[in-house]
């Protein structure tokens, strides 16, 4: 398999529910540093309340808590709540029985304790490579949509420099320098650019070196 792009977990939320404290501390001090957010909980308790109050895209629990078990966990929020969330199990044993319970829950990935960091970080972006992919392909329309306002193919390597470089809050943090310094093009040509995609309410100046790009005001394709 190819190397994974651990940078793209950077998107993400992750819940993390784990009993034993020293190692909660620790592996969160250590996701924390990939993923965008990391909700740390020492019980189901937690762990549900977590759940009904934040966005969670991916779910880390282990199998044997001291009063209660992570699979069952899985399985309230799945039916209880409702939800769907992929989530990774772990834990010391390797008992069939657990392992069974997980497939059932459609468990999307089973590590066996103690776990490694890189085994772990690479189970997350397995698990999130759907998630992931489906960002990347509706970027890329947002592309062909802003591609469909402009008429200058020079500012086609604008547009993809632009659309890449936003950040989970769609905020693009350049100057027309190091836009430059990126892609070929002209001062004139970037100017203009920005200047037709503000008129448009598609890229706004916040700040100096700071835009807000609104994919709600792009034009759809004319074949769409």
């Amino acid at each position: 398999m190819n190397k994974r792009n651990f940078e793209l977990l950077g998107s993400f939320s992750v819940l993390y529910l784990e009993d034993e404290v020293d190692l909660l501390k620790h592996t969160t001090s250590i996701l924390e540093d990939f993923v965008k957010v990391i909700y740390p909980a020492s019980n189901i308790d937690e762990a549900c309340e977590i759940i009904k109050k934040e966005k969670v895209d991916v779910i880390i629990t282990d199998i044997h808590l001291k009063y209660s078990n992570g699979l069952d966990f899985l399985r309230k929020i799945k039916n209880d709540l409702d939800l769907e969330i992929p989530s990774i199990v772990t834990t010391a044993f390797s008992d069939t029985e657990y392992l069974l319970d997980a497939i059932k829950l459609r468990v999307d990935n089973y590590l066996i304790k103690p776990v490694n960091i890189k085994e772990l970080l690479n189970s997350l972006h397995d698990v999130l490579l759907p998630k992931i992919q489906a960002k990347e392909i509706e970027r890329s329309y947002n592309i062909i949509k802003t591609i469909s306002a402009v008429t200058d193919s020079k500012q086609v390597e604008i547009i993809r420099f632009i659309i890449k470089n936003l950040d989970n809050e769609n905020m693009l943090k350049y100057s027309y320098s190091e836009i430059m310094e990126q892609v070929d093009v002209s001062k004139p040509t970037v100017i203009k650019l920005f200047k037709q995609l503000g008129d448009q309410g598609i890229l706004t100046k916040i700040q100096n070196k700071k835009y807000c790009f609104d994919e709600t005001k792009l034009p759809l394709p004319e074949d769409a």
